[in-house]
């Protein structure tokens, strides 16, 4: 089986790819740079990963122009990193963009690093919407291909413990950009465990 591997430098989809590594499966990763603020720092984690992954260096989806044009919180230093986080279309961005460059590939899915439901803040990080942008991907594509999301079980403690066992360092999650993580931003927020029990 092979897949396009949506990687992104950060933990989620750095463990997303060693876990298809692991599972022996040819990846196609696939950096997007949607125009996020971050997009320099998650580059050169994300080809650092893929490095010690002995896997191949990510292709690049220059799709900047994504965020000039859908302004969030990600892409635009002067809206609020938290209030205004939402990017309208940014995963399906990324499952369409991934889905035809595995059409390209012959590659049989897709792989995104979306966590456990119960963590989802906006309507592309769930499980319905999963189930449809595949559907739509197979409509559009004009075959099958599956749409993958390996660590939709786990919450992000779990993922920090699977990837500490796996030996995964040097990733950025920081949507910021800066050299030292924000502390402020979703993605380091998520860092802080507030799970529910």
């Amino acid at each position: 089986m092979s897949i396009v591997t949506l990687v992104s430098g950060g933990l989620d989809s750095t463990l997303v790819a060693a876990l298809a590594r692991e599972e022996g499966l040819v990846q196609y990763p696939l950096f997007v740079d949607y125009g996020q603020r971050s997009r320099d720092r998650e580059l050169a984690a994300c080809k650092k990963a893929m490095a010690r992954l002995d896997l191949p260096e990510p292709k690049i989806a220059h799709l900047s122009g994504f965020g000039s044009l859908v302004r969030s919180g990600l892409t635009d230093r002067s809206l609020h990193i938290v209030n205004d986080a939402f990017t309208p279309g940014r995963n399906l961005l990324f499952l369409l963009v991934a889905a035809a460059y595995a059409f390209q590939k012959k590659a049989d899915a897709v792989s995104i690093g979306l966590l456990h439901e119960e963590t989802s803040l906006f309507p592309d990080q769930t499980s319905a919407f999963l189930s449809e942008a595949e559907r739509m991907i197979e409509r559009s594509m004009g075959r099958t291909i599956k749409v993958l999301a390996p660590l939709s079980q786990f919450h992000k403690i779990d993922v920090v413990e699977l990837a500490q066992l796996k030996g995964i360092v040097g990733t950025y999650s920081c949507h910021e950009g800066g050299e030292q993580a924000c502390g402020e931003c979703i993605a380091c927020n998520e860092f802080k465990f507030g799970r529910a029990e």
